[in-house]
């Protein structure tokens, strides 16, 4: 490995490290909803709503599919797999976009319309999930005529709105730990934005620098 490659190696091995133990946590945090009751958690907040068949199935096929979305996700954007590995590159390529288009991006649309919160938190979960959904498209739309960079930056953008919800707990810890006084209300309408409008502005970053460009040239 050249010396000049070692910070970009680093920098990307803990990127995955941190992504990687994200899962976990979000893992960790759905065990409690396998047993299907509705005063688990976050529910608590939803009793209002809960005995809404759709809204609580949404959530339940929400939050069980999003470790996958996100640990198929992060292994498109590995060289190495892209390289040498290209079949299991489009095997969990597809995997990534049944479980966005079909499976959790309507159930994310579904919630959004009764998240907690303000209308601008609902705003800011709305425009989450169908930019989520549309950008995913596009990248499947474009590796069907061949377009290989376009895919690549549609994917990239779709990838950094997956992250939102890892980004939302980062941020909501953060809150806690600095002790920010927000009400309740205020504070879930900030994290709602936060959690995906910085990560697309980095996605975006990324691409003007030829991110995809350099994945797709390996």
């Amino acid at each position: 490995m050249a010396l000049v490659d070692l910070p970009r190696t680093v920098l990307k091995s803990t990127v995955a490290g941190v992504i990687l133990y994200a899962v976990y946590l979000l893992v960790l945090l759905t065990v409690p909803y396998l047993a299907f009751e509705k005063n688990t958690d976050f529910l608590l907040t939803k009793q209002l709503i809960y005995h809404l068949d759709w809204w609580r199935w949404s959530f339940y096929i929400h939050i069980f599919s999003s470790p996958v979305i996100i640990l198929s996700g992060l292994f498109q954007f590995s060289r190495k797999m892209i390289r040498d590995h290209p079949k299991w590159h489009r095997r969990l390529g597809k995997i990534y976009l049944v479980f966005v288009l079909f499976i959790s991006g309507p159930s994310a649309l579904i919630m959004s319309f009764y998240a907690n919160g303000n209308l601008l938190t609902k705003i800011s979960f709305v425009l989450l999930s169908s930019c989520w959904i549309t950008v995913t498209y596009l990248g499947y739309f474009f590796i069907r005529r061949g377009n290989r960079i376009k895919h690549g930056n549609f994917l990239l953008r779709s990838y950094a709105l997956t992250l939102s919800a890892v980004t939302l707990r980062f941020y909501a810890y953060l809150m806690d730990l600095g002790e920010i006084n927000l009400h309740p209300v205020d504070a879930y309408m900030l994290l709602s934005w936060i959690s995906w409008v910085p990560n697309l502005a980095i996605a975006e970053s990324m691409i003007r620098l030829g991110f995809v460009r350099k994945l797709a040239a390996s």
